[in-house]
């Protein structure tokens, strides 16, 4: 089946990071629970639930941006 398009949306794999097109929110790709792909903030806080197909891959400096905040947060903790 050649030159056919998938409409299928694209959910960024387990652990990497996205971003939310609803408000422009970076997170943590935890799984999906139902149709909706669960989100964490960079740093830890609570989840969040987004439809699959406002869900895209974080650009690479969104990437580290989130990363650094992760680290910065476990130098942090007790």
């Amino acid at each position: 089946m050649t030159g056919e398009v998938s409409l299928e949306p694209c959910t960024p794999e387990p652990g990497s990071f996205a971003v939310d097109a609803r408000d422009g929110r970076v997170g943590r790709v935890m799984g999906r629970v139902g149709p909706y792909v669960q989100l964490r903030p960079p740093g830890g806080g609570a989840e969040w639930d987004c439809p699959p197909d406002l869900v895209s891959p974080a650009p690479p400096g969104v990437v580290l941006r989130a990363r650094v905040t992760e680290i910065n947060r476990e130098g942090r903790l007790p």
